[in-house]
């Protein structure tokens, strides 16, 4: 049992705790702008009784189709105290994504966040029988029936809120649905992963009993909110009542970060190997000197790192050298990040062992976690206190994790999904008669209990001389060099593996210029044989560190980033590796051609 039955009465206990007290900021007219409690709570009232007016019953599907902001939590709230099934659409799903999932979860009404992301709709809507309004965040330029801006809705929820408020605090059961939450689909369309107010409150109250929280925490979040951890970030921030800043976008974050200072805040791996990447090229670009005290200044750093993950003492003289590498080194990157940060948690794919561990040399945590849509966000975590680099942790409360006979993680709890919505077959695929879910991820359970992620099941390669290799180990360790910024390793059924490379545009740049190597743009640059040349000897070098069946014998490097945009990865920057081998079809084949 939980300690509340919903989610609406959990956000409520912290509204009666500390009703004046600053519980969200967002940037708003050149400023940053904030709302109590108090306030949060009488927007999500309206929104609850806006929607009630425009019709909307128990059990009604009701979508968000937006990026990331604070409209977001208020609508989310909103639309539970109605009654409502939340359905989030992340702001870069195609057309036919959003329209698919809006027909196949029978969306009522949609939330878009601005005339753009309407006019997409606009064309689909006629199409999808049961969406009868659409609401904006934004103001629309042009009016229509149906169609409402948000402070219409809440205007229209002023008399009735307050009591459509009250009484889901009490009629709202721990069973019902809250959220149809889509997966990104790496593969065919997405799934409706049907998830309970059961479900998130066990994995608030399990990330309660793991991650440290006080009095005057600030956090900072920036995933989109259709992605199920920024989800379950926003719900813990509901129940515990510390501040929560929303980013203004993912291209201002550092700028955001060093404005906010928060105490802790969660991120996917490509943050921190961007964040990697750049001190790695600083660094290089250094004076041999100044190069000289960063590399001294990182062992120092690994040796400490060391000491306090096997819980032991730090000597006095490590201690002291750690406090010059800490003034030297160390503080700029603290400084950059906003200087209170106490841990980072991450999630939504695998963070290599080289960008943790290199983290934790420069004095900060990470708590990588590892679960799936279907679990509700995380099944694992590490802790402050047990933290074993390299590994996603320790089963959270109210889990159990077991590896399968062919090396599959399964999961049985109080996070396990409710199957997909109108899909039984594939719920049967993936739930087995005892109520373990099938992950499709393999891993192993070490004796002291982590927890580690190997690959994808379905991601596996095996090779045309029968060796089972796992792609994402290769890759993250391809990323740490920092020319490198993405890498795709292809080879089933192949003689050798082979990979697309995209580098870092201004890193090869500069590196052209310093070594005169003319060129007119970045594609004729790639071109260049010295780049191609330059390129290999950073492969080769991180192949010494692999087995010879694992190395990279063939690649070629193009000219862009794969992106969310280009449908080459999902909106959490997972590589979808069945679109990469079908569109560069014709490059993996010339590899292989004798």
């Amino acid at each position: 049992m939980t300690a509340f039955q919903n989610l609406v009465a959990a956000f409520n206990s912290t509204v009666q705790k500390k009703p004046e007290d600053t519980a969200i900021r967002f940037y708003e007219d050149k400023s940053w702008q904030t709302l109590s409690w108090q306030d949060l709570q009488s927007a999500i009232q309206r929104v609850a009784g806006g929607l009630k007016r425009l019709g909307v019953q128990k059990g009604d599907r009701v979508a968000i189709f937006s990026r990331t902001r604070y409209e977001w939590t208020i609508v989310d709230l909103g639309i539970l105290a109605v009654g409502g099934v939340v359905v989030p659409i992340y702001e870069s799903s195609t057309d036919d994504q959003a329209a698919y999932i809006l027909e196949n979860a029978e969306v009522k009404v949609l939330f878009v966040e601005n005339k753009e992301l309407f006019s997409r709709i606009e064309k689909e809507k006629d199409n999808i029988a049961s969406l009868q309004q659409i609401v904006s965040f934004e103001e629309l330029p042009q009016k229509a029936e149906g169609i409402y801006s948000l402070n219409e809705l809440k205007i229209l929820g002023v008399e009735s809120g307050q009591e459509i408020y009250e009484a889901a605090l009490k009629q709202i059961a721990p069973d019902d649905i809250a959220s149809l939450v889509y997966t990104s689909g790496t593969t065919g369309n997405p799934k409706g992963a049907v998830l309970t107010h059961h479900n998130f409150m066990c994995e608030v109250e399990a990330c309660i009993d793991v991650f440290p929280h006080r009095e005057g925490y600030e956090s900072l979040i920036f995933l989109p909110l259709a992605h199920i951890l920024a989800r379950v970030v926003q719900y813990f921030h509901l129940r515990l009542g510390f501040v929560q800043a929303y980013a203004e976008s993912i291209d201002r974050l550092l700028e955001n970060i060093a404005t906010i200072r928060p105490h802790f805040m969660a991120s996917v791996p490509r943050i921190f190997e961007k964040i990697h990447t750049r001190t790695m090229q600083n660094a290089e670009n250094a004076k041999p000197a100044q190069r000289k005290i960063f590399d001294w200044a990182v062992a120092v750093g690994r040796e400490r790192s060391r000491l306090v993950l096997n819980h032991q003492k730090i000597p006095f003289y490590l201690q002291a050298k750690c406090n010059l590498a800490d003034k030297l080194v160390f503080q700029k990157l603290h400084k950059k990040l906003g200087g209170r940060l106490e841990f980072f948690i991450s999630g939504g794919a695998p963070l290599s062992e080289e960008v943790g561990g290199f983290f934790h040399a420069f004095g900060f945590t990470i708590l990588e976690g590892y679960g799936l849509t279907e679990t509700t966000a995380a099944v694992s975590i590490n802790r402050m206190e047990a933290t074993k680099i390299g590994t996603v942790g320790l089963p959270l409360k109210g889990c159990e994790i077991k590896i399968a006979g062919d090396g599959e993680i399964l999961v049985r709890g109080d996070m396990v999904f409710q199957g997909y919505f109108k899909n039984q077959e594939a719920t049967d695929a993936v739930m087995n008669s005892e109520g373990w879910f099938h992950t499709g991820d393999i891993g192993q359970i070490d004796e002291e209990g982590f927890i580690k992620i190997t690959d994808r099941k379905k991601d596996i390669i095996v090779t045309a001389g029968g060796k089972n290799i796992a792609p994402q180990n290769i890759e993250n360790l391809m990323k740490t060099d920092p020319f490198i910024s993405q890498f795709v390793v292809h080879g089933d059924k192949r003689k050798f593996l082979s990979a697309l490379v995209t580098l870092d545009q201004d890193e090869i740049m500069r590196y052209a210029k310093d070594h005169k190597i003319a060129f007119n743009d970045y594609p004729d640059l790639i071109r260049q044989e010295k780049i191609f040349t330059f390129v290999k000897q950073r492969i080769e070098e991180k192949n010494k560190e692999l087995a010879k069946y694992e190395t990279i014998k063939r690649f070629q490097i193009l000219p862009t980033d794969f992106s969310v945009e280009s449908g080459e990865l999902t909106p959490t920057l997972k590589v979808k590796r069945k679109v990469i081998t079908n569109r560069y079809k014709k490059i993996f084949d010339s590899f292989y051609n004798e």
